[in-house]
């Protein structure tokens, strides 16, 4: 179903139906084959780079595209009804990029026309084995050693890991809690910096994470992003728009599977009818299509917010928490429809519901996007 779109100008159609035709054409063809080997298809981004739906939302003066976020975050949900693992790997790359393009230096800044052109593919690394949700009590180190920092510690669920050219590491340069916390960009290949085996996935098994160990891996001081003990601030600025990211990832992976399930219902014949005619089962779509609906509108109001320069971290946590919890109930009635069908790979319905499970979780889990709803309501 092609879902009506008003965009703010000409161009920004032409960018969304290029995002369609490269989804389409590029994309869905070839899923399936990269999922079953967990390839992960390092050209495929570069693709998106040289189209220009690699750095949408950053100023194209850095080498991005100039558009608003209520834009970009459409381009995201076109490619994730077609891939999840590119549309999220989309979205992780705009979040590595965020630090350096909004606090790097002039220096530092000459790297984002390769970082956005898709030539240079980047990792967030903020998440450790003993506690994702809890980033200011992060243990990993950097400590001063002349114009170096030698970093020591771990990284978990690292996307990209192994595959990334540049890792923005948050990591301790100062004492206990938040304001002890620093960013620093660190180059693949720097020695001591050590991608562990990727994770074995119940979904998006061609985007495996993987633990990243600094053993002694010397950083110059001068890839410090901001100043140190401001990292903890810069990680939660990212995160806001990251949770925008998820939130549009999961609208268009439930799109597709409301689209797919009412093609089949309309197809599908029990007792003579086709079963799209049951009103058991035509309730059931036409909850979830309410249901994607609501989800698309709630994040793309926090994005005009954010376009605007309005606060909207309470928004995007909202739209996080409302948009994936629609996409993994939206998944699980799509197998119902089909049935015994639905839970075979032959359809790909049982894929949608597997990685919908996994956008419950990243980017902060839906039960911290509650804290910080909840927490606004009675500050």
């Amino acid at each position: 179903m092609t879902v009506e779109r008003i965009l703010p100008t000409e161009e920004s159609y032409e960018l969304l139906g290029l995002a369609r035709e490269i989804a389409r054409g590029e994309l869905a063809p070839r899923v399936d084959d990269y999922e079953a080997r967990g390839e992960f298809p390092r050209d495929v981004l570069r693709t998106l780079g040289r189209a220009g739906l690699l750095g949408l939302p950053y100023p194209e003066a850095d080498g991005g595209g100039g558009q608003p976020y209520e834009v970009y975050l459409q381009v995201l949900e076109t490619l994730a009804s077609s891939w999840l693992a590119i549309a999220e790997a989309v979205s992780v790359h705009a979040l590595s990029c965020f630090p350096v393009a909004a606090y790097g230096t002039e220096r530092q800044r000459k790297s984002l026309p390769d970082m956005l052109g898709g030539d240079l593919l980047g990792a967030y690394c903020l998440s450790e084995p003993q506690g994702g949700s809890d980033a200011g009590a992060l243990t990993t180190r950097a400590d001063r050693d002349g114009d170096y920092y030698r970093l020591t510690g771990t990284k978990a669920w690292i996307t990209h890991g192994g595959k990334a050219d540049f890792y923005t590491v948050f990591c301790r340069t100062g004492g206990p809690g938040p304001e002890g916390i620093s960013c620093v960009v660190a180059e693949a290949g720097t020695p001591g910096l050590l991608p562990q085996t990727p994770e074995r996935l119940m979904g998006l098994r061609s985007s495996p994470p993987a633990q990243i160990v600094f053993d002694d891996a010397r950083v110059s001081t001068d890839r410090l992003v901001g100043e140190e003990g401001s990292g903890f601030r810069i990680a939660m600025t990212a995160l806001d728009s990251g949770r925008l990211g998820i939130a549009a990832c999961a609208v268009g992976l439930a799109q597709a599977a409301v689209d797919y399930a009412a093609a089949y219902a309309k197809e599908r014949e029990q007792f003579g009818r086709k079963i799209g005619s049951f009103q058991g089962l035509g309730f059931m779509l036409a909850d979830m299509a309410t249901q994607v609906s609501a989800a698309r509108a709630l994040t793309l109001a926090a994005a005009r917010l954010k376009d605007a320069g309005r606060p909207f971290s309470v928004e995007a946590a909202k739209a996080k928490l409302f948009a994936t919890d629609t996409a993994m109930k939206v998944t699980t009635d799509a197998v119902q429809v089909l049935g015994g069908y639905g839970f075979v790979a032959d359809h790909p319905v049982e894929r949608w519901f597997r990685e919908a499970k996994l956008l419950q979780i990243v980017e902060g889990t839906n039960q911290i996007q509650r804290l910080v709803i909840a927490r606004s309501l009675v500050r």
